[in-house]
């Protein structure tokens, strides 16, 4: 695949899952300082309702996020048109937000974010199981492989764009 025309949409999960664990900022700095430059080549964007999710906790990474150069796409009418299409295709679909808890709400825009910008997902998201689809659950790849979009997690996402890690032993 040819990265240099190739843009990614990030879930909410992709930042706060790699922040939080793997590739904590007091342990891997500089893989922070790359998404932020990628973002500045514009390759990689998140929408405003994952902006929103990040920026509601208000902690480090959110802190991170405002400074960083990763561009944040606000909704428009066609985004607007993209989320439709994506409910109308399937009504399975209205599944991925979760009403009750009030969770996943800026999914379904990440879908329609990338459709609009022929953009791949990138989630941390898995596709569902079949427990969860007896209780209606559908995640973010089962949503794009119904609607033959890309997506990928982010360990893909380091693989494709050739990112390679090097260690050091911090002085203490």
């Amino acid at each position: 695949m040819d990265v240099d025309n190739v843009k990614y949409c990030l879930d909410a999960n992709v930042l706060i899952q790699a922040w939080h664990h793997y590739y904590s900022p007091d342990i891997c700095p500089d893989y922070w300082e790359l998404l932020s430059n990628i973002g500045q080549d514009d390759k990689l964007f998140i929408p405003a309702l994952v902006f929103e999710e990040i920026n509601r906790t208000d902690d480090d990474l959110a802190q991170w996020l405002k400074s960083s150069n990763i561009p944040v796409r606000e909704t428009t009418e066609n985004v607007t048109k993209c989320l439709n299409g994506i409910y109308s295709a399937n009504p399975d679909h209205k599944y991925l937000v979760d009403n009750v808890k009030g969770r996943s709400l800026a999914d379904p825009w990440v879908i329609a974010h990338a459709i609009d910008e022929n953009a791949i997902v990138v989630t941390k998201e898995e596709k569902v199981t079949a427990i969860n689809k007896k209780r209606n659950k559908i995640k973010i790849p089962d949503v794009c492989d119904n609607m033959k979009i890309n997506w990928m997690n982010d360990f893909q996402l380091i693989r494709e764009l050739g990112i390679r890690f090097s260690c050091v032993i911090k002085n203490k």
